[in-house]
Formats: C-alpha cells, structure tokens, sequence
C-alpha cells in the first residue's frame, strides 16, 4: 500500500513489507534455509511452546528472509526498512552484506537500504532471543516470544525529508502547555538542513479537521496558541489536535510527518492522588502484557481494539502497559479512549551490570517514539529489579536512567515498581518523583487484610513521596469451592481477594494509581501450577478473551456507573454442584439494592454500598436463581449434591503430590499446613528453618538461585517483610513455588517431610 499525495502535500511513502517471507532457524551459514517455511508478519516461533510450560520453549536465532526487486519499491531517493519489533536482539543484512544491529525486542528502528540496494535484492533479518548478559529482560514472568511480531515497511523520502535515524521517532515533537483557557502547542522537527528556497509548513487541526493554525518558517521549532483550548480530560473527553508538519519547495510538499496531541495538565499529590486537569481523577486500573493464546506476542490490530474495549468495559481510567514498549497502534488507541498510561523499559528483575547500555539505548527509544501521546503520563524506569537486593551500580543505573527521561522530556514524571520486600527506607525509592509497590498480600503469603495498613504505613513514613499499587492480584482458573483459601486457583478466593483489595485500595484518596495484576491471563512458560501449565492466571480474563471471570464483574461494579453501564451479576455460574443445604452467593452490581429469588420466589433483597451483595439461599435439587436489580436480570443455576464434585478440585496433573494425599493426623503438622502456624511451636521454628537450609542446598545455576532462562530469583534471607508473607503459605505451595527458582522435591522427600512434621504437636492456640 502507498500512501502519496493529499490536498498537495506529499507524504513520505510506506510499503508494507509484511508478506511472503522464508522462515528457518539460523545455522552457521544463514544462507543454509533447512526447514524453511513460508510466513506473513508478524509473527513468532514462540506462538505455541511460550505458552505449553515447561520453561523449554525455543529461545535462539531464527532468520526471515525476502526477495524483492528495486522496482518494487516506490520512486523515491532513499529506501529505509522499519522494523517496529524484532524480539530481542535482530541483525539486517542486504545481499549478504551486514548493515545493522539492534538490542531490544519491543521498540521501532530504521535501517537506510539505500546505498546497497541491486535491481534484484535478498534481505535477511537475524532475530534472536537466546538468553545473554546485556539485552533485558533476561528474568521475568513472562515468555521472551522471538520473532518478527510487529509490522515491517520499507519507507521511502526524497533526499530532504525528516529525520528518520533519530531512534525510530516520528520526526515531530508536539509539547502543548495549557495556560487558562488558552494553549501554547511547541511543534519541534528534526529533518535534514533545508536547502535554499525551502521552508517547512506547520499546521494544527481539531478533531473535527477544522485548521486552528497555521505558519510558514524556516525554523525547526516554532510555537502557537490555541485560544479557548479543548482539553484531553481521559475517559471523559479524550479531545485530540493533529500537527502537521511539511517540507516546501516551490510551493510543493516533499516530506510531511504528523502527530495527534492532546492538551491536559496533570499532577500528582502524595494527599490527593492523580490531579487531571485541576480536578481529582482517581487511577484506577489494570495491567496488560501483549500477547494471546494460539498468537504469542503477533498481534493484529483487532487483537489490540478489542483488548482496549474489553478495557473500556471494565471502566478503567490507567493502563500500566508491562513491562516493555508496547505497539504503537495500541498507544493511539490509549489517547481515542482516554486511558492514563504508565510506559515502561524492561528493566525488570535482576539488575545486569553488563546490561546498563541496554537500558539506556531502550529508554531513550521509547521516550522518542512515545512522546507525543497525551495519554502518557509517567516513564517506568523498572520493575522488580531489588529483588536480589540493592547495590551501588543498580542505584546509578537508575540515576541514569531517570536523568535522561527528565531530559528528554520536562513534562512527564518518571516512576518505578518496587518489590514488595523491598525495605520502604530503600536509597532508591528517593530516585523516581512517584513510587508504587507490587504486592501480592493475600496470595504470596500473608493475608489481604495487609494490603492497606501497608500502604498507610508508608504514606505515614514518607508522607511527601506519592505512592500507588503498581500490581496485586490473585490466580483463577475454572476450579471451585464455597470455602475459598488462598492458593486455591479456584475463581471463589479471586473474586473474595479482589473484593476485599477493592475496598482497601480504592478507599484510600492518597494512592496516586492501582493497577491490578492482570487484565488478561498471559503466556509465561516457565510457570506450572494451578492445573494449565505455561501461564499466568491473574487476569480477569482468560487469555483467549472469551471468558469474563466473576473479578472482572467487582470493578466494573465499582467503576462503571448505573447511568452509563448498568451491571448485575451472579457470581459462581460455572459453580453449579453444591454440597451444603445452604449455599452463599455473591451478586455484583452498581444498583443499591439488589433482590434474590429462588424458583420464582424472593428470598429477600440486600442493599449495600460497595456494590457486593451476599445472599444465604437454600439449596434444595435443581433451583434457579434470578437476580433483579434496576430492571436488569441476571440468572444462574445450583444444584444439590450429597458430595463433592471433584471436578472442581485443582488436581495439579504431573504433581508430586496433591494436597489430599497427605496425612494429617489431628494435632499434628502436616504439609498442608502454614508456616505462620508451624512456626507458632518451637520445634516447628526448628524445622522451618532446616527446610529452608536444605532449599539454599537446593540452589541451582548463578548467585541466590538466579535462573536465567526466564524464572526467577529467590532470596531466602529471613528478613521481617518476607517472613510475614511466607507465613500464610503452606508448606505444600511453598514447595510447589520453587519450581519458579530451579528447586524441586521428589515425592520421597515431601513425604519425608510430612512424616517429621507429623511428630510436631500444633501448638494449643490451634487446637
């Protein structure tokens, strides 16, 4: 597809380059294609194994390979080759020739083709996404995919055009400064020295298309007002201007580049959170990882539409888009729905000395070609990254890094997520102007009722630094209980862990943003719990987008109003056998009052005003519930059991040993207990910690554990942060987690285990 003249002025042309290309692993000779096959961008080889588990999936150099004749391509005077994601590391050769190398697999960059294109071409790409010491992220919970996965163009400019080899930006830099009523819009462009007789035509449009200004200059910067501006105010009203900037010659354009904008102040107090505009604007929202079942990271345009108004839906008002530069079709979509935008590197982990060049190059990448979305609010410097702890050379890193965000960009505040043990005295909380924690109290141990006096602890301790809840969530799958516990996976203990999160965190005015951990369940193939090995669970939805788990109906409930978005719904439909003669049943909805029947017939109505109602109902054969509130209904089903359906028990397939093979003999300590309570006794304190001698043993591959082939790092030091979240853990799902860092326990050892566990009387506060 060419894009050529419009209205005179003449734009840069753009040929997709996405068809038609030969695809093989990489061997010596990259000429060498065995086993090549055809493919269409994008694309990833990791579609499959990144998400089946087993931490086995393909990480290693994969080569696409395409010929085209210059003829092919349009008549102009230079040729670049834009690559908008190569994961992670990708080299381009020309007819055998090397003309590039790039480090990061999720920003755009430009290769110019021009000096070595012949009438006939063969191009080649090298991606590789095998583990190193310099490319982040080498350690995360998530599936490195490797591929070709965004789109690829040739662009083709006359020899005066805008820049192009300025770290894959636009060429245009839009910086609008609301003063009243009115706006200052800088427009700044970064194009080759104009040659005599030529000049650049700058121009803004409303969303309408009407032209609010305009100017001719010489000048790669100029500035004008808007009088009576429209702002950008978020979901509200997400107004967006066009600037437009054209090279001239003669009256004729030969370059044009273009950006949309928005007008919007915004600030953030450590009392009052989020400021938008002058008017308080809670954030209030979710996490997305880019990626799809049956797709890996290859995602097409309604793939990313449909994921934004699933988004909408819900009634968020942020996105935190982790942990990398996401597609730049998705940002657009971020400023048209008004969703506030925390933008982040994938500085994540486990901090690499080897490694600082790479966050440089990458942060500089994503601020340039992320600078002019208004819904960007805040720049990630990391995620994670203390987990094995704080060190000199981390602490300048981050220094760096923060420095060149203020830089580059005097209207934006940077951030980072910090581990939950990571001590709230730590240097490097002073570094960013905002903070947020990752916690997951309620799940990794410790109880959900931590979550709140957690942050006003911090915000007691330093009440100037602003603070949010940068992750928190819990896994569901399709298991079921009417005695939900944490780390059940059951969809019950989600929708209780986030109805109690909802009314800790969304209460508590101080908090700048809350982004729940995740929008949609996501690939991470070294994971391998909860039953469906390769992913994580954590969404409000499954991660093919066709299941909205009961969590996803409590925000919406919450952030949605009547008026807008009218919401009923009966929690646990895919819970339909029941044991008990009465059951409990949790009905969401932004009415204040909501009634139940049963068969036909009322059993009463519930008010509330946090949008959770709680119904005791009889559960007697088949009865049909109904549930009416506003003039809405919304039904489910129920049926009486004499016992348990054991098809919604979590039997973990491949697992040592499930949690009702264990003996537990009353009074005594089992496995299936928590450590909290174990180490209430004294000789369970002794234990305790001979088990955690025996998995520091257990350690395999670099420092504390580390493994480098996308799982995790374990410190195990016995700090007070970590202890009290690692009490609420039983030893079973103790043991099951470190699979994550390269431990592993043999059936005989748990049982070995249990049986001295067994000796050890429960201490009498449990009897």
């Amino acid at each position: 597809m060419f894009i050529h003249i419009l209205g005179g002025i003449k734009m840069r042309s753009i040929l997709n380059f996405n068809s038609s290309w030969s695809f093989y692993k990489a061997t010596a000779d990259i000429g060498v294609a065995e086993g090549a096959e055809l493919v269409n961008l994008p694309h990833s080889w990791n579609a499959l194994d990144g998400q089946d588990g087993g931490n086995d999936y393909y990480r290693g150099s994969c080569v696409y390979k395409k010929s085209f004749t210059k003829a092919e391509l349009p008549a102009e005077d230079l040729h670049y080759l834009e690559i908008n994601g190569a994961n992670s590391s990708a080299d381009v050769y020309l007819n055998g020739k090397h003309l590039a190398h790039h480090d990061g697999g999720y920003s755009t960059w430009r290769v110019n083709l021009t000096n070595d294109l012949a009438e006939e071409n063969v191009l080649a790409i090298v991606v590789d996404n095998a583990a190193n010491e310099r490319v982040y992220p080498q350690m995360a919970d998530f599936t490195f995919y490797g591929g070709l996965y965004r789109n690829v163009n040739i662009v083709s400019v006359p020899n005066v055009h805008f820049d192009l080899d300025y770290y894959g930006a636009p060429g245009i830099k839009v910086t609008p400064t609301v003063e009243g009523k009115n706006a200052k819009v800088e427009i700044e462009v970064y194009g080759a020295n104009l040659p005599a007789n030529h000049e650049y035509l700058y121009t803004i449009y409303d969303a309408e298309g009407n032209l609010v200004a305009e100017t001719h200059s010489e000048s790669k910067v100029v500035t004008f007002s808007i009088e009576n501006v429209h702002l950008w105010h978020g979901r509200k009203d997400p107004y967006l201007y066009t600037a437009k900037a054209s090279i001239i010659n003669g009256g004729n354009g030969i370059d044009t580049v273009s950006a949309r904008f928005g007008c919007r102040t915004f600030k953030i107090d450590p009392q009052n959170g989020f400021i938008l505009n002058g008017e308080e604007y809670p954030l209030r929202g979710v996490s997305r990882h880019q990626d799809r079942l049956g797709f890996g990271n290859a995602l097409l345009p309604e793939h990313h539409k449909e994921d934004m108004e699933l988004i909408y839906e819900v009634g968020c008002t942020t996105i935190r888009l982790a942990h990398y530069q996401h597609d730049q079709y998705f940002y657009d979509l971020c400023d048209e729905y008004g969703m506030v935008i925390w933008a982040e590197i994938p500085y994540i982990s486990r901090h690499m000395p080897t490694g600082r060049a790479n966050t440089v190059s990458q942060m500089t990448e994503l601020v340039a070609q992320n600078y002019n979305h208004p819904s960007i609010v805040v720049w990630g410097l990391s995620n994670e990254i203390t987990i094995a702890g704080s060190d000199p050379d981390l602490l300048e890193n981050h220094n760096i890094l923060n420095d060149l965000c203020h830089k580059m960009d005097k209207t934006r505040l940077t951030t980072i997520a910090a581990v939950s043990m990571c001590n709230i005295n730590d240097p490097y909380l002073q570094i960013p102007d905002v903070v947020s924690y990752n916690h997951y109290f309620g799940w990794y141990g410790g109880e959900t009722d931590m979550n709140g006096p957690w942050f006003d602890n911090f915000h007691k301790t330093h009440p100037s630094i602003p603070i949010g809840c940068s992750e928190y969530g819990c896994e569901a799958l399709n298991w079921h209980t009417s005695d939900p516990r944490q780390g059940d996976y059951t969809e019950e203990y989600q929708a209780y862990y986030h109805e109690e999160l909802i009314k800790q965190l969304y209460t508590r005015q101080y908090m700048w943003a809350t982004h729940v951990w995740n929008m949609f369940d996501f690939g991470a193939d070294a994971r391998a719990e909860g039953g469906e090995n390769g992913q994580n669970h954590k969404g409000l939805m499954t991660m093919d987008r066709k299941y909205k788990k009961d969590s996803f109906y409590a925000y919406k409930a919450w952030l949605r109003t009547a008026e807008e978005a009218p919401v009923l719904h009966i929690c646990g439909k895919r819970y339909i056998d029941r044991v008990e003669d009465v059951t409990k049943v949790t009905v969401y909805s932004n009415f204040p009052e909501v009634e139940m029947f049963v068969n036909g017939e009322s059993i009463g109505k519930q008010t509330s005003d946090n949008h959770f109602f709680y119904f005791n109902v009889p559960n007697v054969g088949t009865s049909t519930l109904t549930a009416k509130a506003g003039g809405l209904t919304d039904e489910s089903t129920i049926n009486k059991v004499d016992t348990f359906n054991e098809a919604y028990r979590l039997v973990e397939a491949g697992a040592v040993l499930n949690w009702f093979d264990i003996d537990a003999p009353e009074g005594r300590y089992s496995l299936n207990d928590k450590l909290g309570d174990i180490m209430k006794s004294f000789r369970g304190k002794l234990w305790f910690y001979k088990l955690m001698a025996g998995i520091a043993i257990k350690m395999k591959g670099g420092k504390k554990g580390e493994k480098k082939e996308g799982g995790f790092t374990i410190d195990i030091s016995m700090g007070k942060n970590l202890m009290a979240m690692m009490s609420s853990f039983t030893v079973l799902r103790l043991t099951s987690m470190m699979g994550m860092a390269n431990v592993s326990f043999t059936k005989e050892e748990l049982l070995k285990m249990n049986k001295k566990l067994n000796r050890i009387r429960k201490h009498k506060s449990l009897k």
